[in-house]
């Protein structure tokens, strides 16, 4: 089945990066990681040693030599590493090929609350399916990591031949993505602010990177109701989202769907966008104050 792969690299492989704050244990075998260097201290070999992580992530399945050529690192010390995670499950050698590596079924085991069944990700997936099926579309639902980014916690896929494809756990940027600005229009001010004085950088021709285009467009997102994104983040991807909220008002997720380029016809975006909204209103409805 052919994909249009609507994800950036894993730059930001968001279940592993949840390893930084609170990795040390799986199950009773505590993870010794291998130093970098003799000479650096416990918390940046530490964080080196998850860069190789999130490296065979990206990679997999990879190679010692590959690896240590991508992060600039002697080829002893990413063996170690390896090895180390090796024995604790987080990484295995390749069936039918033990110099290349890759990801270990630990690694599901280390995962946010949402993807475990909680209330907002229960609540969604009636409704996500229905818009599925009534647009034969793919539908996102993501949620806020903080003011960071917007993360994806379940996909409902369509049945067309050729379709837009994001991995569950994939990370991206507020401000050039459908679920990212339909969640950042209901933000407080100074949320908005904060995100847009990090910056606003560009990933396609199309992408807002003013902050006063962005701010009036966010104004449009929460008049009309729902968000647009036309090739912002990805060339030839298009999104149309709405926010989800909780009874506060305040955003706790967001919902699209998402489609090739070549589908998008702006003569249905009011339908559409009609649709998406509803799907969300519905999600909202059954939102407390606490979505997880």
């Amino acid at each position: 089945m052919p994909y249009i792969n609507a994800t950036p690299v894993f730059h930001n492989w968001q279940l592993l990066l949840r390893l930084k704050a609170g990795m040390g244990r799986t199950n009773d075998k505590p993870i010794h990681c291998a130093p970098v260097s003799g000479r650096e201290p416990p918390m940046k070999s530490l964080l080196k040693s998850l860069e190789i992580l999130e490296a065979v992530a990206e990679h997999q399945p990879v190679s010692v030599g590959e690896l240590a050529k991508r992060l600039a690192l002697p080829k002893s010390t990413v063996q170690r590493v390896l090895l180390t995670f090796h024995e604790a499950g987080w990484l295995r050698q390749r069936r039918g090929d033990m110099t290349r590596w890759e990801i270990g079924s630990r690694v599901l085991g280390v995962r946010p609350p949402e993807l475990n069944g909680g209330r907002l990700y229960a609540a969604a997936r009636e409704p996500m399916r229905a818009l599925r099926d009534a647009t034969n579309e793919t539908v996102h639902l993501s949620i806020p990591d903080g003011i960071n980014n917007v993360v994806l916690i379940d996909r409902a896929d369509c049945d067309q031949n050729v379709r837009t494809f994001s991995p569950l756990g994939d990370a991206a940027p507020f401000h050039a993505t459908a679920n990212g600005m339909a969640i950042m229009a209901w933000l407080e001010p100074s949320e908005i602010e904060a995100i847009i004085a990090r910056g606003l950088p560009g990933f396609t021709e199309h992408t807002i990177t003013r902050a006063d285009r962005l701010r009036e467009e966010l104004r449009a997102v929460r008049e009309r109701g729902y968000s647009l994104n036309l090739s912002h983040y990805r060339p030839a991807i298009c999104a149309i989202g709405a926010a989800i909220l909780d009874a506060e008002r305040r955003p706790v997720g967001s919902v699209c769907i998402s489609m090739p380029q070549s589908r998008y016809q702006p003569e249905k975006l009011a339908q559409w966008g009609r649709q998406v909204a509803e799907a969300a209103h519905r999600i909202s409805m059954q939102q407390p104050f606490d979505p997880i």
